[in-house]
């Protein structure tokens, strides 16, 4: 145990969670995200620190069947399944009544119901859009010319860390050093902070965190394969929903005009595009058009529907480099695919993140330590997101020079806003930070990635606009 994970356990104490990477094959062959597993290990600890493993692997037997196919076969059989489960709600106000799907399962909506007296009893969690929970499920049999249906007969919201306060993050933050709460973030991201040659790599690397933690951030990240994108969207937090290539449609994101239902930008805190160089638009000119706007206002009309969301949106893609581990072209953005090269569309996205810098995933990187509970420090991302004493201290400390760029002023300021989030939750007032250190871990590298989106889109268009330099933000005197 190192003395920073030593000093996590004692100052968030039940928060805390000691990552042993051996405890967690008990998962092998169940594919569930960090959160979850993080939850499970830590009800399966007992008081004197002893890991209950038969224990575990019996309640995972019991909840998370390995074999998903079985399922509809044992509920036809009879049998009441409790299941802890993603699981997605629809509402058909048509018929009266809403539904269920377990996707990882084989169960459709069409094929379930939710009663009347569960979404009465939990009116915030059964509503639409994908969840966490503990689900008792039961065959209803078809009678008298009837069709047969699943019913959800009782429901447990996952929701382990609910009990918490932002004031005492805050408190818990003032303990550490600005270097140890870096490690800390980077441990609780599950990594190893000594795995990380400088200071410049772990800032890279937490920089992904940006678009948890402030809303509507949207951001480029082009890195080499292995270097972990994929994991962190995709494990970290079940506010994020990780699209992995493929066909993307309208529907799916924004609005399906044939069910009237919004997209998942609607439920998530943010949408990640994995492998873009891989991901093609059923309709280019549309998604274009509907991405342009709502990256800029964060609405769009849909026929007479208009979708509004404060999701982010992330476009993770690989990048070639040379021996040296940079770029092989300064012109990044010519590896997307050609439904992004359009300098009105990237100039929408606030930041770029230099993947490049980040070390390549290895097995020494592991956490072996006490970090945080990957479920509890989503949590808190998830709700530093609202916070707006943040954006308040960085507007009375950035001066804005006349005439600056609009894009680049509200991308500067949003960044700003989120490392400032991330690295001094304890910040309340501008009074709380030294102007060296504002400037140094907030201020700077949102300039800095901001001016990559600028370089990018001069590579593609000449327009003046992306010729000129960054404006000269400065700290307030």
């Amino acid at each position: 145990m190192s003395e920073l994970g030593q000093k996590i356990k004692a100052v968030f104490r039940t928060a805390a969670v000691y990552k042993n990477p051996s405890n967690y094959e008990v998962f092998n062959g169940r594919n569930l995200p960090s959160f979850v597993k993080d939850y499970l290990i830590s009800a399966h600890i007992d008081g004197s620190g002893t890991f209950r493993r038969e224990a575990l692997v019996h309640f995972l037997d019991a909840h998370i069947p390995i074999d998903n196919n079985a399922i509809l076969a044992r509920l036809k059989r009879g049998e009441t399944l409790t299941l802890l489960t993603r699981f997605i709600v629809t509402t058909d106000l048509a018929k009266n009544l809403t539904h269920f799907a377990i996707p990882d399962m084989g169960i459709k909506a069409s094929d379930t119901q939710i009663p009347g007296f569960l979404t009465d009893q939990f009116p915030d969690d059964l509503i639409d859009g994908e969840k966490w929970g503990l689900l008792k499920i039961v065959y209803i049999a078809p009678y008298e010319g009837g069709r047969g249906y699943i019913e959800m007969a009782s429901f447990k919201p996952f929701r382990p860390m609910e009990k918490f306060d932002l004031d005492s993050i805050r408190m818990c933050r003032e303990q550490f050093s600005i270097n140890e709460w870096i490690d800390v973030i980077i441990s609780s991201m599950e990594y190893t902070p000594t795995a990380f040659k400088n200071l410049t790599q772990k800032l890279e690397f937490i920089t992904r965190l940006l678009p948890f933690i402030e809303p509507r951030l949207n951001m480029v990240e082009l890195a080499p394969k292995g270097t972990g994108k994929s994991y962190v969207y995709g494990n970290l937090s079940k506010f994020v929903w990780l699209l992995g290539g493929g066909r993307v449609t309208r529907a799916k994101l924004f609005y399906d005009r044939s069910t009237k239902r919004p997209g998942i930008m609607r439920s998530f805190d943010l949408v990640a595009f994995d492998e873009i160089q891989s991901i093609t638009f059923s309709d280019p000119l549309e998604m274009r058009s509907f991405l342009k706007n709502y990256l800029e206002y964060g609405n769009v009309k849909v026929d007479n529907y208009e979708f509004m969301s404060e999701c982010g949106l992330m476009l993770l893609g690989n990048i070639p480099l040379s021996e040296s581990g940079y770029p092989l072209d300064t012109r990044y953005f010519d590896t997307l695919p050609e439904s992004f090269k359009e300098s009105a569309l990237l100039d929408r996205f606030h930041g770029f993140i230099e993947g490049w810098l980040i070390p390549r995933v290895n097995v020494d990187m592991a956490i072996h330590d006490w970090t945080l509970n990957v479920e509890f420090f989503s949590e808190v991302l998830h709700r530093l997101r609202t916070e707006t004493v943040y954006a308040k201290v960085v507007d009375e400390m950035i001066e804005i020079p006349p005439k600056a760029d609009m894009r680049h002023t509200k991308a500067v300021k949003r960044m700003a806003t989120a490392y400032l989030k991330l690295l001094f939750p304890n910040v309340v007032s501008k009074e709380m930070i030294s102007p060296e250190d504002f400037d140094m871990y907030c201020l700077q590298p949102a300039i800095r990635r901001r001016d990559i989106i600028r370089q990018q889109c001069s590579n593609i268009d000449s327009e003046a606009s992306y010729s000129k330099p960054m404006p000269e933000y400065r700290i307030k005197l």
